[in-house]
């Protein structure tokens, strides 16, 4: 692999590849942001995840 970064699309594509569907990663972020929200932002930001997807994100998890 010639790039290392980390991004979304891979830490997506480790989720993948334990079998999470879209349900269960909503569930995690769920229980990131209710747990750390402080850590949920900055791992998104660490991600490179733009900053109204991250707001859209949190909403998501505040809510579900």
């Amino acid at each position: 692999m010639g790039n290392d970064t980390l991004n979304k699309e891979r830490w997506v594509g480790l989720f993948r590849e334990i079998g999470l569907d879209d349900d269960t990663m909503l569930e995690w972020h769920r229980l990131f942001e209710s747990h750390y929200p402080d850590g949920h932002q900055s791992f998104m930001e660490w991600l490179g995840i733009p900053t109204d997807e991250i707001t859209a994100i949190r909403a998501k998890s505040a809510a579900g």
